[in-house]
């Protein structure tokens, strides 16, 4: 993918590296779009308690500072408001046959009125084209086992299933499908 990643008359959402001070930004689209998901999935009280964990600025702030984290922030444009993101870490996924070089994308978020205008695939592509440069050989991610459009959309990027993990949200667990890429 070219460097250059601002809006076009195609596709007017800017993707751009975060910096320090996009931690309100990413708090607040990983708040939204987790509610936006899982409303009347997850119950509301878990939802929230999970947000308030993991969706706060000071994650944020921790992560933008860490060298080996590389985040993407999606914003709308005009004006600039922020509508996605992407996390890409050293990976920490149970898989059978982890391996040095694997790297995983931690979190793609992407406001529901946005998907389909290949966003999610330019957030991925920036993504997988760092790790390329990072010298990864995989890319790993974790999804909620029931979030069919997630699953077709990791399917058509090339992703396939590796294993499952439990993953809890509250007082409830749920079934995640760890999928992976080979660069």
């Amino acid at each position: 993918m070219a460097s250059d990643m601002n809006a076009d008359t195609d596709n007017p959402i800017a993707i751009r590296p975060c910096v320090k001070g996009d931690e309100a930004a990413l708090a607040l689209v990983g708040q939204a779009t987790f509610l936006e998901a899982f409303a009347g999935i997850l119950d509301g009280a878990d939802v929230i308690a999970h947000c308030q964990r993991q969706h706060n600025v000071e994650l944020y702030r921790d992560w933008l500072s860490l060298p080996a984290m590389r985040l993407w922030l999606a914003e709308a444009t005009p004006g600039g408001a922020p509508v996605g993101y992407l996390a890409l870490s050293p990976a920490s996924l149970p898989v059978a046959d982890p391996r040095q070089d694997d790297l995983e994308i931690k979190r793609i978020y992407l406001l529901h009125r946005f998907q389909g205008q290949r966003v999610g695939q330019r957030l991925m592509q920036a993504a997988i084209d760092q790790a390329r440069a990072a010298g990864a050989g995989r890319v790993l991610l974790g999804v909620y086992a029931e979030n069919h459009d997630a699953l077709a959309f990791y399917t058509r990027c090339g992703f396939a299933q590796l294993g499952r993990r439990t993953f809890r949200v509250g007082r409830t667990d749920y079934q995640d499908v760890i999928l992976g890429i080979t660069l």
